[in-house]
Formats: structure tokens, sequence, C-alpha cells
């Protein structure tokens, strides 16, 4: 394969899943939380998210034409969700959720929703991955995919690691007004899944 498009590859995932894009919101989305738990997290997500990417790499959208789903509607069904995550941001509602269950030990886990997906294998990652293998010949260039997709989420989850220095160095004010950016920019990236979603059946204009 040729290294070129393994780095064109590498390049479209980095920005497409967007790492240092998704570190505020891990923060966010693990305020409060302690180390031990906020490092379960960030592999558990990314390890969700593998997962879930290279079930896509091999079966691609026949996964989602068996039960009858398109992408389009996959669109639109995570842009909805992250939209709600969006709220839970903007008007502190996870803060409030978590002071009324205060005596509880468990923290709250986003690593599968809306850490793994949809913010990690979003739509945007599911249709790379599927363009990505689509384009390879045989099963070697197929792996070398799945090994630029693994350093991709390797480089998110380096990131995830090294949060709680991050969010020391905002402080707790930081972290509120980030919070707050973030969920305004969650919410207009959810609407876009949406209209991306509504564009493919021809309901939205170009």
């Amino acid at each position: 394969m040729d290294t070129a498009f393994l780095i064109s590859a590498f390049v479209t995932l980095l920005v497409v899943i967007d790492p240092i894009g998704l570190t505020p919101i891990f923060i966010a989305l693990t305020q409060g939380t302690d180390a031990r738990h906020r490092r379960m997290v960030g592999y558990r997500a990314c390890g969700i998210a593998f997962g879930i990417l290279t079930l896509f790499a091999f079966f691609g959208e026949a996964v989602l034409g068996f039960i009858g789903i398109s992408m389009s509607a996959f669109r639109i069904a995570g842009g909805i969700l992250l939209f709600i995550t969006a709220l839970d941001m903007l008007f502190e509602r996870r803060t409030k959720r978590r002071e009324d269950k205060a005596d509880e030990e468990e923290f709250p886990d986003p690593s599968v929703f809306p850490l793994a997906i949809p913010l990690i294998a979003g739509p945007g990652a599911i249709a790379s991955i599927i363009l990505l293998v689509g384009q390879t010949g045989d099963t070697v260039e197929v792996v070398s995919i799945l090994a630029v997709m693994l350093a991709v989420l390797l480089v998110a989850l380096a990131l995830f690691l090294i949060a709680g220095p991050i969010e020391h160095l905002l402080g707790r004010v930081g972290i509120n007004v980030v919070t707050r950016i973030l969920g305004m920019l969650l919410a207009a990236l959810s609407v876009q899944f949406v209209l991306d979603g509504l564009r493919n059946f021809g309901l939205a204009p170009a």
C-alpha cells in the first residue's frame, strides 16, 4: 500500500475523530471524578470505539443495512443524542445529578455514551473507515488501515490520560467556562449531524 495513502488515512481519521478537541469534552464529562476512574473511562471509551470502528471496517454498511438502518438515519439519531448531552453541559444537569447522588460511591460512566459513540466512533468516523477500507485490495491493506485507526485512538487516549493536569491548570472556573462553550459547540455539531442526515434524504438544502 502506498505510504502516502496511509498518511492521508491517518490525517483523515485524526481530523474526523479530533482527539485534541475531544480532550476538553472528556474533562467536562469526567469533572469531579478521581484519577483512577478517569483512566478507566479513557481506556474503556477508546477500547469500545476501536471495537465499533473495527466492526464497521469489516462489515460496513451491511451492518446497518441488515437491520434496516441507513447511514443518514444513523447520523440523525447520533445528532439527537449528542444534542441531549450538549443541553446537560450547558445547564449543568450532570452537576446537579451528581450533587443529588453525593452519598453514592460510584461515579457516572460516560465511556460508552457519549465518549465511545457518538463522539469518538461517530457517523463521520464510521463513514471514513468504511470509505478507507473500501479503497483497499487485500487483508494486509485492511490491517494497515486498522493500524492507522489504532494510532489515532492512542493519540486520543494519551490526551485523556493527561486530562488531570489540564483540568488543574484550568481550574474550576475555567472548566465551567469551557464546559459551556463546548456545550454550545456540541449543540451546533449535533444539529449539523441531523442536517447532514436530512440532506442525504433530500429533505434539507445543500
